[in-house]
């Protein structure tokens, strides 16, 4: 194996192993972005109700987090190659499921509630098939290259998984509108294919944890490491409640719809915004990274983020509303970066499984619930009050974090 410093952050593409992981879950993800964004379209579409969009993240985060802790131990006690080939084939058959529902003879013989209903019921198979894969592939990533080399493999990983979801989300909405939903599940199809052939190419993965003991103890273990880890608790709970309430993406349909009046295409630009702006600051930092205060960068760019979600909220004007995503993608991407760097640099291998679960609780917990939050406060409140709302609490919780975690704060690494 060849040498390696920590100067280059781009050694890690010298491992073909990496190449093909890399490879992979870049085209893996372009699919399950453009699943997101043709689901999204197609239950506004069929519904015309902001608390359906909310249902489709409920319907997904309930099976994610019920499960991820028991998919912590599972992961850390079982080959992770293995277990994310099978992940990936549970996907493609709930892809081929939406493929079907999506012809016209379905929807010319079932009522588009029913179709509704059939939707959130895949979609909570994939939230369940979510609990294992996520943290199964943020896992293999310490086990394919040298820990002196990990923060460069993790900004590489960061990278391509940002890219690939500006893509997938921008890829979506053009589909849409020249192809149909049913043609784009054909291609989501397809991506999910392709990146099953490249999992197949990552050798088998050695198992770590293989002592005897109960699952709640085993479990215990992990959530344990993260909440006597403060830095790792801080960042990933500012994360998860700015998201929880200051994200705005389930409602994308109704701004590009009924607000901004740019159809499918201009939804998919909007889709992209955030990741387009989150991979600009991780492209920046892997290459000049963050060398001291991060934790007050942290909370610096979380507050930006939440007013950048109510500028984004009172603006009817599409280029506005474009560059406020944007920006807040950068700041987003900061907490990216922070928050993937302290969880691979600080948590054990026997333990990685665990963690990365109880870290995967975390993020669906704010991304789905934020679109059931959402999409409950649309209905309760209109479409642009519950953004603000959303935009204002994100900055209280920023505040309030400024003075009651002072560890956070002050966290450098």
């Amino acid at each position: 194996m060849p040498s390696f410093t920590k100067q280059n952050p781009y050694l890690a593409l010298r491992i073909p192993e990496f190449k093909h992981f890399i490879i992979g879950r870049f085209i893996f993800t372009m699919g399950i972005r453009m699943t997101t964004g043709v689901i999204a379209w197609w239950m506004y579409e069929l519904t015309n109700n902001t608390l359906a969009l909310g249902l489709v993240g409920l319907a997904e985060v309930i099976p994610a987090i019920s499960l991820a802790l028991y998919a912590g131990h599972y992961i850390d006690r079982n080959e992770k190659r293995k277990l994310l080939l099978t992940c990936m084939t549970i996907y493609l058959c709930c892809m081929g499921v939406l493929f079907f529902l999506s012809t016209d003879y379905t929807r010319s013989v079932l009522n588009h509630w029913v179709i509704a209903g059939i939707m959130c019921t895949i979609i909570a198979i994939t939230g369940a098939v979510r609990a294992f894969s996520g943290p199964s592939m943020s896992a293999m990533i310490s086990q394919i290259v040298p820990k002196e080399i990990l923060p460069g493999a993790v900004s590489l990983s960061s990278s391509g998984y940002l890219i690939s979801s500006i893509i997938g989300h921008a890829t979506a909405g053009f589909l849409i509108a020249h192809l149909g939903v049913h043609n784009t599940f054909y291609v989501v199809l397809i991506f999910i294919s392709t990146s099953i052939f490249f999992f197949s190419k990552l050798k088998v993965k050695p198992v770590f944890e293989m002592k005897e003991s109960k699952t709640w103890q085993s479990v215990k273990e992990g959530l344990q490491y993260v909440f006597k880890t403060k830095e790792l608790l801080g960042a990933m709970s500012l994360d998860m409640f700015a998201v929880l309430f200051g994200g705005a993406a389930a409602l994308m349909p109704v701004f590009a719809k009924d607000i901004l009046h740019v159809g499918p295409e201009g939804f998919s630009w909007l889709n992209a915004a955030t990741d387009i702006g989150s991979i600009c600051t991780v492209t920046f930092l892997s290459i000049w990274p963050l060398q001291r205060r991060q934790g007050k960068i942290l909370l610096f760019a979380v507050g930006i983020f939440g007013l950048c979600m109510i500028s984004f909220a009172v603006s009817t004007v599409f280029w506005i509303s474009f560059m406020m995503l944007v920006l807040s993608g950068c700041m987003d991407g900061v907490s990216v970066i922070v928050r993937s760097t302290i969880l691979q640099l600080k948590t054990p291998d026997e333990l990685r499984g665990r963690v990365l679960s109880v870290s995967s609780m975390f993020i669906n917990s704010s991304n789905e619930l934020g679109q059931f939050e959402s999409g409950v406060m649309a209905r309760l409140l209109g479409t642009v009050p519950s953004v603000i709302f959303g935009g204002c609490m994100t900055v209280g919780v920023v505040v309030t974090t400024w003075f009651k975690a002072p560890s956070l704060r002050k966290m450098e690494y």
